[in-house]
């Protein structure tokens, strides 16, 4: 297989709640530990690294001991409330462990549509990259409800990642998630499924391969992941989705081996 041209600096690296937390809703500490591991090598290298992180409410119905995401967008709200916490101080736990900073950024929508809040929120991300601390980015749930169940088909950390991504300027965005990639047919149902290694363009041929929505835990699926990279395309940016079961899988799409999909225009494949 061909060697990726991967040139990036600035990066965002977005993480799925299937990846934090186990299918029985247990915490996966292990990969807790690979991404606070990974990220801090990385910022020691001189990368510059955002982390967008899923599992607020995920890690708040481990918390509250609850096996069913509530339907009630309140309860969800408080749940997402009790889970940042949690997830935040998992996090704290495991960056500490590697002597790198993290800051947390909550954001809603909203900010990125008045030019005002949206330099405040720039200078923010570019006064702690330059610090060299880690921003760990989320939607404030408890005042934002796109994410929730009334508009799932906008709001979700996929867009999230990719907005984010956007507006720093990012070289690269990678989400990790609990699929290889992006196949030619579900490989959920059907076993000769083709992982697809290259995606140059996205159209209804895409989206209309991918379908479903993800698991108990989290809000999204292969049309949102799809979303955000052709987000990602029309920028003339890269995306690579990748498994995140180990999140050292960064250091082998920065080498440029071809794991997962990565969704780049063809002008850039070849330059």
């Amino acid at each position: 297989m061909d060697k990726r041209i991967i040139n990036a600096n600035r990066i965002v690296v977005k993480v799925g709640t299937s990846s934090l937390i186990h299918p029985n809703g247990m915490v996966n500490l292990k990969t807790f530990d690979e991404l606070a591991y990974t990220l801090s090598a990385l910022n020691n290298q001189g990368k510059e690294l955002i982390l967008v992180s899923s599992g607020a409410i995920g890690v708040g119905l481990n918390k509250m001991h609850l096996k069913k995401r509530p339907t009630e967008i309140g309860a969800q709200q408080a749940l997402a409330a009790i889970g940042q916490s949690e997830l935040m101080t998992l996090f704290t736990q495991r960056f500490d462990h590697y002597l790198t900073d993290i800051a947390q950024v909550l954001l809603t929508h909203d900010i990125f549509d008045y030019p005002k809040s949206n330099q405040f929120v720039m200078n923010t991300f570019d006064c702690l990259l330059r610090d060299n601390v880690i921003p760990i980015v989320n939607e404030n749930d408890t005042v934002a409800t796109d994410e929730l169940d009334h508009k799932t088909t906008f709001g979700d950390n996929d867009q999230l990642s990719a907005i984010v991504a956007s507006h720093v300027d990012a070289d690269l965005l990678i989400v990790l998630s609990d699929v290889d990639g992006f196949y030619d047919q579900n490989p959920n149902k059907y076993p000769d499924a083709n992982l697809i290694s290259t995606v140059n363009q996205i159209d209804e041929n895409e989206f209309g391969v991918a379908g479903g929505t993800g698991s108990r835990f989290g809000t999204g699926g292969m049309q949102t992941k799809l979303l955000a990279a052709k987000r990602m395309l029309d920028e003339d940016r890269m995306m690579v989705l990748a498994n995140g079961a180990d999140p050292r899988i960064i250091f082998k799409i920065l080498a440029g081996k071809s794991v997962g999909t990565i969704f780049q225009k063809e002008s850039v494949a070849h330059e």
